[in-house]
């Protein structure tokens, strides 16, 4: 039953899919990877090796142009005709359907390295960013109904239900030109390497390169993942303004994907690129709140609470500083925070040591001094806790 019939709907909404990884689902992965070996009896051609880089570009290009910054972002606006045409080529990388793609990528985007990301480094680990969630049905199951603006198409429906259709077709159609050679090195080696170019976003995206935006997660900018990927290495950019067609931002920073696409709004093909606004190219834009939070949050994580309210703890243990904050928060908390923070607390870090934490955890930005303030009102919340949680239990 496809994911869209009413009665999948209601079983996904119903149903608690288990978080293991389902190793049956896994092997016609690792058969993809093995056919590659079959190069052995077949041997390899240049023109082989042609057809497979091709293939691997224009396959790319239908993830990261289509897939991703059409479906999943509608960063710009097509026909009917060319947007099943380029939900096509991206099937062909056989990495399930374009409405499944999508949903799980704003999925991903609503949660970025949370504990709820489907396939984040931080809590996840990077083999399981990298592939492993895949073939976990919790982390793999798709909210359909995140996708509104892509299931009201029948052609789309139909074809990510068949989402293996495109793939196999490019397949056969490699072995009729040119044999088993072609089928393995031309279909079956770009297919694989088109994999692990795509799965590195998920992955070494979020852990290698450089943050010029705070974004609240770990997205990175790497020149050398934007070469292999046709622009999606900059990926710090990306999740800084999502809408933008462009993933490059400044002349350096190369972009295929877009390049492609701006000569395709040339010809009438697609139209209304989105471009992000000054303000936020140059980096001038406050960040939100959500984002600000997250920041703050990972700030105050470099300073050991625990351990200083054990500290404090005993340093009062024979004088009444504790004794009145207690009562004080018997009466109202938020009173015991203001009362901590009137004190003097040699380890407690200053509004600009947290601010220099910040600057060495992030690229210079126009909201660190916001950061350090709400940093330090989660420490003094979390130290308050810490300090009086345990003497506010009754004997």
């Amino acid at each position: 039953m496809h994911p869209e019939h009413p009665a999948a709907r209601a079983a996904y909404a119903h149903a608690e899919p288990h978080d293991d990884i389902i190793y049956p689902s896994t092997i016609p992965f690792i058969l993809v990877h093995l056919a590659c070996l079959g190069a052995i009896w077949t041997g390899v051609s240049a023109t082989a090796v042609a057809v497979a880089l091709v293939l691997y570009l224009v396959r790319m290009w239908g993830i990261t142009a289509g897939f991703h910054r059409y479906f999943s972002h509608r960063s710009y606006k097509t026909s009917r005709v060319m947007q099943f045409v380029m939900a096509f080529i991206g099937q062909s990388s056989a990495q399930r359907g374009v409405i499944w793609w999508s949903a799980i990528h704003r999925h991903h985007h609503l949660h970025s390295d949370t504990e709820e990301d489907i396939h984040s480094p931080r809590h996840m680990g990077f083999l399981h960013s990298h592939v492993g969630w895949i073939f976990r049905p919790k982390r793999a199951t798709a909210d359909y109904s995140s996708v509104p603006d892509l299931t009201r198409f029948p052609e789309l429906v139909w074809l990510d239900r068949f989402h293996l259709l495109p793939a196999i077709l490019l397949g056969v159609g490699c072995f009729l030109l040119g044999g088993w050679q072609m089928l393995v090195v031309g279909f079956f080696w770009s297919t694989v390497v088109l994999y692990h170019g795509v799965f590195f976003i998920n992955s070494l995206a979020h852990v290698v390169g450089s943050q010029r935006y705070l974004t609240g997660d770990d997205s990175r900018n790497n020149w050398w993942l934007a070469l292999i990927t046709l622009g999606e290495g900059w990926h710090n950019n990306h999740h800084h303004y999502q809408s933008a067609t462009a993933q490059g931002w400044r002349w350096y920073e190369v972009d295929i994907s877009y390049y492609v696409i701006k000569a395709m709004s040339w010809v009438g093909l697609v139209w209304d690129l989105r471009a992000p606004p000054e303000r936020v190219l140059n980096n001038e834009q406050p960040v939100g709140r959500k984002v600000l939070e997250k920041v703050a949050s990972q700030v105050a994580a470099t300073v050991p609470v625990e351990g200083l309210a054990q500290e404090l703890r005993e340093r009062w243990s024979r004088s009444h500083v504790l004794d009145d904050l207690v009562d004080i928060a018997r009466r109202a908390r938020t009173d015991a925070e203001a009362r901590l923070e009137a004190l003097t607390l040699p380890d407690l870090p200053t509004l600009e040591e947290l601010e220099a934490r910040a600057r060495e955890m992030f690229d210079e930005q126009p909201s660190l001094s916001d950061v350090a303030e709400r940093a330090r009102e989660m420490i003094l919340e979390a130290l308050s806790a810490h300090l009086l949680d345990p003497a506010l239990e009754p004997a």
